[in-house]
């Protein structure tokens, strides 16, 4: 059994230091801090991005 990698990245919002343990791309991930949803673009190097706005479906 492999250990959950653990990466070290800033929040791009406020700055804050993020640990992502098990992160992978897609992943919506909040900052401790200010809030705001992230998503996961890239883990080599880590990038991390707006998560996208969740939208109505309405009842489609």
């Amino acid at each position: 059994m492999t250990a959950a990698t653990t990466l070290t990245t800033a929040c791009i919002e406020c700055g804050a230091d993020l640990e992502l343990e098990g992160a992978v791309v897609g992943e919506i991930v909040q900052c401790p801090e200010c809030g705001v949803e992230l998503e996961v673009l890239s883990l080599s190097p880590v990038e991390l991005g707006l998560a996208p706005a969740e939208e109505e479906d309405w009842g489609e």
